[in-house]
């Protein structure tokens, strides 16, 4: 069914794309999306909103909402390890009403991974069958159970990717099945080794995936030591922060560790740009939407 947001738009135009992250707060405030609008004012196509990627905030669909209101074009986070198929397809249909165009579909951390570890998952599906799910009430207008939908359900579909997964092999056939289930465009994780990222985007061209779907690949832009070897320590697919650490020891105090992560992230948006297959960036700030500007600016977006 035909899209209308502009994502969809750039899509189909092969434009290079950039998209950033929006993490809401624990917070009941209508006020605390105005907060952040400013940071998203210049250079972007869209903008993720989290779907308790840590534990319970503000509703992914509240922000996205409030983000539309103030005139940014929304992408939806879902993840199904919150909810079964019954409250996400309820979800997207309340999406759809209140003008939602762009959802990506996550499985979610797993939920020791988050501030809530005590807390029950469902996973009654996962992101590759949310995948599947949306298209098929996009595409045919009907949802799991057969139900017919009434109105139309112009939905975008997204998924995520690892490009440090290994081996390699696994990575791309998962990659694969997202495609086919009805992904078009794929945002990846945060990439610092660059090096294998190539590896990666370079055999999922050779598996036509980049002349399928729209490849935007995850920057992160580290404030310091501190917070690197958190994220190393945390998240093992993170590895190659190693050399983010050993570079920003070199560089003295918080100030300038922050600066030189601003640095790294530019030079790695900068580095990765050119290769063939990619169609754009997406920005991950982790909370910290201020620094989105000073990245589109650092690398020339």
């Amino acid at each position: 069914m035909e899209n209308d947001s502009q994502l969809a738009s750039q899509i189909e135009a092969g434009s290079f794309i950039v998209t950033a992250e929006y993490l809401p707060k624990p917070s009941a405030d209508s006020s605390a999306v105005e907060k952040v609008k400013r940071f998203f004012n210049s250079g972007l196509t869209a903008v993720n909103v989290a779907d308790n990627p840590h534990g319970p905030v503000m509703s992914s669909l509240a922000g996205s909402v409030a983000l539309k209101r103030l005139g940014i074009e929304p992408v939806y986070q879902i993840v199904t390890r919150d909810r079964n198929r019954i409250a996400i397809q309820s979800d997207l249909l309340g999406a759809v009403s209140l003008g939602i165009r762009n959802v990506l579909c996550l499985s979610g951390y797993h939920q020791a991974l988050t501030l809530s570890p005590e807390s029950s998952n469902v996973y009654d599906i996962d992101s590759i069958q949310l995948i599947a799910a949306v298209k098929k009430m996009n595409a045919e207008g009907i949802l799991l159970n057969g139900t017919q939908i009434e109105g139309r359900f112009p939905v975008l579909v997204g998924a995520a990717a690892n490009p440090d997964l290994k081996p390699m092999e696994l990575n791309i056939i998962r990659l694969v099945k997202k495609v086919a289930a009805g992904a078009t465009f794929i945002q990846t994780q945060a990439v610092f080794d660059i090096d294998a990222f190539q590896q990666w985007i370079e055999a999922a061209r050779k598996e036509g995936i980049t002349e399928q779907t729209a490849i935007l690949a995850g920057v992160m832009p580290i404030e310091g030591v501190t917070e690197a070897e958190r994220l190393k320590e945390k998240y093992t697919d993170f590895s190659a922060l190693g050399k983010v650490v050993e570079r920003m020891k070199q560089v003295g105090d918080e100030d300038a560790q922050k600066k030189e992560g601003l640095a790294i992230c530019a030079e790695t948006v900068k580095r990765i740009k050119g290769i063939k297959g990619l169609r754009g960036i997406h920005i991950i700030s982790g909370g910290k939407e201020a620094v989105v500007p000073d990245v589109i600016n650092a690398a020339g977006l």
